[in-house]
């Protein structure tokens, strides 16, 4: 019975090395960003140091909607997020002149703001999308995210002290004290962890287990969607031009319906013709549940269409499934706590990918597919934040008349980590890690000071001290680097057997 066991563990083991192997790196960038996007707001409004008008969420939507009114011509569709204590601004979403266009817009004046960006919506994205045509990135994030449940699950399994090694790490031990790491980040916040993993799965559910509505559906699009989403009300565009019925009483009656919920979008279909329908969703900050319910306005009219409260058992299982993913409802100490946990995840996906090499280097000379996996590692796990920082002073650098500013910011970023994974395949990794930490320091750093440092806007002032804090735990980490370059290399094991 033990053989089996141990021989149960021994093949968990190597399932578990090797699922965290083959995507580990894809794993990296997708926890990474996804645990910045936990403050998204937070990191938009870093990212517009201008927006600072006030304004309540009924009263935003109101001047939204009035300027789109104004200066859109041929939209299909507005799509408005409603600020809020943690975003001071409307996020807009909508097609005008043929062009589909996302900008934030002023709460008072309902205008665009003056620096175009997309804030940490890059970061969300990229979470999921990893800046690939749909449908292949998140086709790639799914896999990505259902080789990290097996190999959370083997991980597991194949510890024999998982509770014991959560108290354990001994330093300055090589191989040991990496394991130790890579185990106590791994098994302190696991519970944390199967459940981000599990729950980012079945976001994605409809890509990567689609069969079932294959066969209940086939192509019947949009019998599927009537029967998921029954509140939903859809209407053909008639051609015939007509203003906007006034929204104030349309959000008073919503915020009625909702039991004086605040609003948290609207969104506007066929604006300006007589078959516009608006539609109105309340806040998620008091439910786990996602999108809980909606009511529909005739947009002549401003007459009441439907009102929806979902209540089926199945909806909301998955409903409060992607809540707990997105953290909608998270309040500040449960935000951090997400912050944590996936702060957690990546450094427990960075330590097993370090692991993998030092593990085989302290046994014999590293092979040739190994010695190119050190050099990958050090472009993506040191590369990755220094692309992400780039992002930041991209932003405070470019010019705000720029044409496409957003998608500027977007090629620094994504050019930086580029460069970062040539310097990691160029050099040699004891010159890399180096080079690249003191770009993630110096970047940090910079970025701060650029906040600017002096704000006193409590958002911008508490990102910049982020900044500064992890450039300082950069340092130690930097110093440590320098210092091995001047010591000798390491004898494999082996060779000191042989020797």
């Amino acid at each position: 019975m033990s053989a089996i066991r141990e021989g149960t563990r021994q093949s968990m083991a190597w399932l578990h090395g090797w699922a965290g192997l083959l995507l580990g790196h894809v794993l990296f960038i997708m926890c990474l960003t996804g645990t910045l996007s936990v403050f998204k707001p937070e990191i938009s409004r870093w990212m517009r140091p201008e927006a600072s008008a006030q304004a309540s969420p009924a009263a935003a939507m109101i001047a939204a909607t009035g300027w789109l009114s104004r200066n859109t011509t041929g939209s299909t569709g507005w799509y408005l997020t409603a600020p809020d204590d943690r975003s001071n601004v409307v996020e807009a979403s909508y097609d005008s002149g043929g062009q589909y266009r996302t900008q934030a817009l002023d709460p008072v004046s309902g205008a665009p703001l003056e620096r175009d960006t997309i804030g940490g919506e890059f970061f969300y994205r990229m979470h999921f999308e990893l800046q690939v045509p749909y449908p292949w990135g998140r086709l790639l994030a799914s896999f990505a995210a259902m080789a990290m449940l097996v190999a959370l699950v083997t991980g597991v399994i194949a510890h024999k002290r998982i509770f014991k090694d959560i108290f354990t790490f001994r330093p300055a031990k090589g191989q040991r004290s990496w394991l130790d790491g890579h185990n106590a980040l791994g098994v302190l916040a696991l519970p944390f962890h199967i459940m981000i993993t599990f729950t980012g799965i079945l976001t994605l559910a409809s890509l990567n287990l689609p069969w079932g509505m294959v066969s209940a559906y086939g192509e019947d699009l949009p019998t599927l969607y009537t029967d998921l989403v029954p509140g939903a009300v859809s209407r053909v565009a008639t051609g015939e031009k007509v203003p906007l019925a006034p929204m104030a009483p349309m959000l008073a009656a919503a915020q009625k319906h909702f039991g004086g919920a605040e609003i948290a979008r609207v969104y506007v279909f066929n604006p300006g013709d007589s078959a516009a329908v608006v539609t109105v969703y309340p806040s998620e900050r008091g439910v786990i549940g996602y999108l809980p319910g909606e009511i529909s306005f005739d947009g002549a009219t401003g007459k009441i269409l439907k009102a929806w409260t979902e209540n089926r058992t199945g909806i909301r299982t998955y409903q409060t499934i992607y809540g707990l993913h997105m953290a909608h409802f998270a309040p500040s100490v449960t935000r951090w706590l997400y912050f944590l946990g996936g702060g957690m995840l990546t450094m427990a996906i960075g330590t097993g990918m370090i692991l993998w090499i030092v593990k085989r280097r302290e046994r014999t000379p590293l092979s040739w597919g190994n010695r190119v996996l050190e050099r990958i590692n050090a472009g993506i796990i040191g590369g990755v934040p220094v692309a992400a920082v780039a992002y930041l002073i991209a932003n405070r650098l470019l010019p705000l008349d720029m044409a496409a500013r957003p998608d500027a910011e977007i090629a620094v970023s994504m050019w930086t980590g580029a460069a970062c994974l040539i310097i990691g395949l160029v050099l040699r990794p004891a010159w890399a890690w180096p080079l690249l930490l003191s770009l993630l320091a110096l970047g940090c750093a910079s970025a701060a000071a650029m906040g600017p440092i002096w704000s006193t806007d409590p958002v911008i002032m508490a990102v910049n001290l982020a900044l500064l804090l992890l450039a300082a735990m950069v340092v130690p980490t930097l110093m440590r680097q320098v210092q091995r370059l001047r010591a000798p290399a390491p004898t494999p094991k082996r060779r000191r057997a042989a020797a």
